[in-house]
């Protein structure tokens, strides 16, 4: 299990939003419970407002020049809506053994609307790209 595990939705969304959140906790699946924690509670476009900031917040923290992605943000707020909207799991841990595939196969759905690898695209990590493949569900 995960250390992200150890502290409660509540207490996740607290240490992130006060970037107080240890570094070492967050793995690909605590980005997850993020973008979950703030779609089910404020609503995708809130969400990605929120998301945004304090990733790029958390980013600076740590000195992780470069790492911060406006695209795969914006992408990860997207397909957490529409897998939010299809599930029937109360918590986030029910949610992720229903949709394992975003654990697993996160940039394989990505590349469902993009044709490019918006993880190493510096444009895609500078401005917010839209799909050129398919238009996320709205």
């Amino acid at each position: 299990m995960e250390r992200h595990w150890k502290i409660s939705d509540t207490e996740f969304e607290e240490q992130f939003s006060n970037n107080t959140f240890k570094p070492l906790w967050f793995s690909h699946e605590a980005h997850l419970r993020l973008a979950w924690i703030y779609v089910t509670k404020y609503g995708k476009e809130i969400a990605f407002d929120k998301y945004s900031k304090q990733l790029k917040t958390f980013a600076d923290k740590y000195n992780a020049e470069g790492k911060y992605n406006a695209t795969v943000t914006f992408a990860s707020i997207q397909i957490m809506s529409h897998y939010i909207e299809n599930s029937d799991a109360y918590d986030f841990q029910d949610f992720i053994n229903e949709f394992s595939q975003l654990k697993t196969n996160f940039k394989e759905i990505i590349s469902k609307y993009y044709s490019d690898d918006i993880f190493t695209s510096e444009e895609a990590k500078q401005h917010l790209l839209q799909p050129d493949l398919k238009p996320f569900h709205e």
